[in-house]
C-alpha cells in the first residue's frame, strides 16, 4: 500500500515569487486604443441630471406656489386690498383668484421649456453612453 500525501492547491499567481524570476508575458494591447470610460453607475453625468432635474421641479414648485402663498397672504394680512376694487366693481381678490389659473398653467410651460432645454439633452446624452457601455461590455 502506498500513500499519496495530499497535493497542496495553489493558485498561479502573475507577480513573482522571487525577485530573481523573471517577469510574466506582457499584456496584450485592447482591439480599441481609446482608453477605457467609468461604468456609468460612477459617472458624474448622474449627478448633474439630478441637479437639473431638481431645479426644474424647484423652478415650476415655487412658480405655483409662490403665487399661491402670495394670495394667501393678502387674503389674511390686508383684506383691504383683496376687497377693493379694481374695475366696474370686480374685486381685486377675485381677480388674483382668476389669475391663479394661468399662473399654473405658465408654471406648467416653465416646466416643460426647462425640461426641453436641460434635463432632456442630459438624460439623452446618459442613454446614449449607457448603451455604448452595454454593447462593450456584451463583446467583452
Amino acid at each position: 500500500m502506498s500513500y499519496d500525501p495530499p497535493q497542496p492547491s495553489y493558485s498561479y499567481s502573475p507577480q513573482p515569487t522571487y525577485p530573481w524570476q523573471p517577469p510574466g508575458p506582457p499584456e496584450p494591447p485592447r482591439p480599441d486604443h481609446r482608453p477605457p470610460r467609468e461604468p456609468l453607475g460612477h459617472h458624474s453625468d448622474l449627478r448633474v441630471l439630478r441637479g437639473a432635474y431638481r431645479r426644474q421641479r424647484r423652478t415650476a414648485a415655487l412658480t405655483a406656489l409662490g403665487y399661491f402663498t402670495l394670495f394667501l397672504v393678502l387674503s389674511a394680512c390686508a383684506p383691504g386690498v383683496m376687497t377693493s376694487t379694481v374695475a366696474d366693481g370686480i374685486p381685486a381678490g377675485l381677480l388674483l383668484a382668476l389669475l391663479q389659473l394661468p399662473v399654473t398653467w405658465l408654471a406648467i410651460v416653465l416646466y416643460e421649456h426647462t425640461a426641453r432645454r436641460y434635463v432632456d439633452p442630459l438624460a439623452d446624452r446618459i442613454r446614449r453612453h449607457a448603451e455604448l457601455d452595454a454593447r462593450r461590455g456584451a463583446t467583452r
